[in-house]
């Protein structure tokens, strides 16, 4: 079978559409867990890792590097490392992406999955994207949010979207080499764009 990850601008319907396309497959769809996964391979807490994804700054870092000390790092991801960064943090990323590729079965939602699994042959990527006045008004509709709460958010996201692609060191995201498909949102509906995918995935994975 196949693992399909779905890079999106932030309001472009990713997770709708990740959900149904996994619900339509049989697959597992994996979000906001993969927070939970790095966090618990890392063994550090979700919100250390969610804001690591925030933040930018080096001092921050610092700061969170003393609540975890080098041994528990060293016990963790079994190598001679100094104290948790960034470069700590994408590769246990990569590991808890890796392990899910090879469950297979899955729809994995952001997290760079472009880059960390773009040499695993049964995985398929996509990009979806759409207009910013779109974004923000998917976002006051699907999720009952106030115009200004909906900038807010699609603000925000695509701050924190930027930065966690910072460290990975790419900021090329939206570049459609990197994907089998990308989608216009603003042309098709949320519909359209899962049958899209699962065609690419079952097609993907026949041949």
């Amino acid at each position: 079978m196949a693992v399909i990850t779905i890079s999106r601008q932030f309001g472009a319907g990713g997770r709708t559409i990740g959900q149904m396309v996994a619900q339509s497959l049989g697959y597992t769809f994996v979000g906001d867990e993969i927070v939970q996964m790095v966090a618990e391979k890392a063994k550090v807490s979700e919100n250390w890792v969610a804001s690591m994804e925030q933040e930018a700054g080096s001092k921050w870092l610092r700061f969170a590097s003393s609540l975890v000390s080098k041994s528990l790092v060293d016990r963790v991801l079994g190598g001679e490392r100094g104290d948790i960064d960034e470069e700590i943090y994408v590769d246990v990323l990569k590991q808890v992406l890796n392990r899910l590729a090879d469950e297979d079965n899955a729809v994995i939602l952001g997290r760079g999955g472009q880059y960390l699994l773009r040499d695993r042959a049964n995985v398929f990527h996509v990009l979806l994207i759409d207009q910013t006045e779109n974004r923000i008004k998917f976002m006051q509709t699907r999720y009952d949010m106030k115009p200004s709460q909906a900038v807010k958010a699609v603000q925000n996201e695509d701050r924190r979207r930027a930065n966690l692609f910072r460290k990975l060191g790419r900021m090329d995201f939206d570049h459609p080499e990197l994907y089998h498909l990308v989608i216009n949102q603003a042309r098709v509906t949320l519909e359209q764009s899962a049958r899209m995918i699962c065609r690419l995935a079952t097609a993907g994975a026949a041949a």
